[in-house]
């Protein structure tokens, strides 16, 4: 496989360790502030809120350069956000180095897959981009909880500036190994934003809102309810993000292998587990070693509802995607947005730090009933299209209707 890669994929490690790595730090970004840990959470929503409004204005942006260019300015804009998190004087400075740096997040995932694919093969394009998105699952198993202990060795700032250090080898990489490439003309605004108009395109949508953020409604919190709550030592909180990040290397190979096989089962099962799960973290928080496989299992189906999620997306605006796409990963987003705020509003409510938990498993089953909705409408598009096909003569009646193409 081509080293351009490698530096695709260092920025990916990057940028998941940056997402991530407040859920082991909050604790210590509280207190070295001064502020509480609820408000110390807006680290997470802030992040996810400027993913969302990141994700479609880079993507415009991106336009108008070619994709090695793009990738170059989004890594000199992590390297900016990050370097300004580390250095803030103060909590509102903080913020602002978090939302410079999640402006890069969906642009960066989107534009890198492309460049992946083209660096190889037609045949081997699939392995591509899953070499590049390996960054960011193993972000999750390494570089979380390596920025947890740098944290606790030193302090929180220590740890952004290491995430700064790999932005920089990122862009070298990216500037030293990445091929240039020739600007493609866009494809027209108005046609990428045509596909909104498909009601299944924001039905999908909807899904990943309110299905993966459930997930964040409890990890944005974990440190505190694993010390406050269950017991465990501050030091133990960096294997417990390591057993979330290899739950969601699992969830994402099984669920991946099943996604092309049966989407909508695939989906059912995992919202049903991720529900489950996040409700009994409610319980098995007050226990070690109910809490640890607990935590496992957020990782495995939390991460295991991301390929259905991005295929149904995918398929449902197959004639412009890549606006849809991005916005995809920008509802992801607003999903973690949503939940690390209602789970702080919980705990501010006096409601304890496995409260929002509670708020994950709802939304978590809220997405569970629109995905079901939505097969349903499908069902029925579908069949209404298959009676009308059969009053036409010369058409085919037994092949279905496409919901995307209407």
């Amino acid at each position: 496989m081509p080293l351009a890669l490698l530096a695709l994929a260092i920025g990916a490690f990057g940028i998941g360790t940056t997402e991530f790595a407040v859920m082991g730090l909050l604790p210590d970004m509280a207190a070295g502030f001064g502020v509480s840990i609820p408000l110390a959470g807006y680290a997470t929503t802030l992040y996810a809120l400027g993913v969302v409004i990141g994700a479609p204005l880079m993507t415009a942006l991106g336009t108008r350069f070619t994709r090695k260019q793009m990738l170059i300015l989004l890594m000199g804009l992590f390297i900016v956000g990050n370097l300004l998190t580390a250095l803030a004087p103060n909590f509102g400075i903080m913020l602002a180095g978090r939302i410079v740096a999640a402006f890069t997040h969906g642009a960066f995932f989107g534009i890198g897959a492309l460049v992946a694919a083209d660096l190889v093969a037609p045949q081997k394009r699939a392995t591509a981009i899953s070499l590049m998105f390996s960054g960011l699952t193993v972000a999750n198993v390494v570089g979380v909880p390596a920025g947890t202990m740098l944290s606790q060795q030193s302090d929180w700032r220590t740890t952004f500036y290491a995430i700064t250090a790999l932005g920089v080898i990122g862009l070298l990489g990216i500037v030293k190994l990445v091929p240039a490439q020739r600007a493609k003309a866009a494809s027209p605004l108005g046609s990428e934003l045509a596909v909104f108009r498909n009601p299944q395109v924001g039905l999908a949508m909807l899904m990943t809102i309110l299905g993966f953020g459930g997930v964040f409604a409890a990890v944005t919190y974990l440190a505190s309810m694993m010390t406050e709550v269950t017991g465990f030592a501050p030091s133990s909180v960096i294997w417990l993000t390591a057993i979330f990040g290899l739950g969601m290397v699992g969830g994402n190979l099984v669920s991946g292998r099943f996604t092309d096989r049966a989407m909508m089962p695939m989906l059912f099962v995992s919202l049903t587990g991720l529900a489950l799960s996040l409700a009994a973290f409610t319980f098995t928080a007050h226990d070690k070693t109910a809490a640890t496989v607990t935590i496992a299992l957020i990782g495995i189906f939390g991460f295991a509802t991301v390929p259905p999620l991005q295929k149904r997306v995918m398929d449902q605006a197959a004639s412009a995607p890549t606006l849809a796409s991005a916005g995809n990963i920008a509802a992801f987003n607003f999903g973690n947005a949503l939940a690390s705020w209602l789970g702080g509003i919980v705990i501010s409510a006096g409601l304890g730090y496995t409260a929002p938990n509670w708020v994950g498993a709802l939304m978590t089953v809220a997405a569970l009933g629109v995905a079901i909705f939505a097969s349903v409408l499908e069902r029925r598009r579908t069949s209404r299209g298959q009676v009308v096909a059969a009053g036409r003569p010369g058409v085919v009646t037994d092949e279905p209707v496409s919901a995307a193409h209407g």
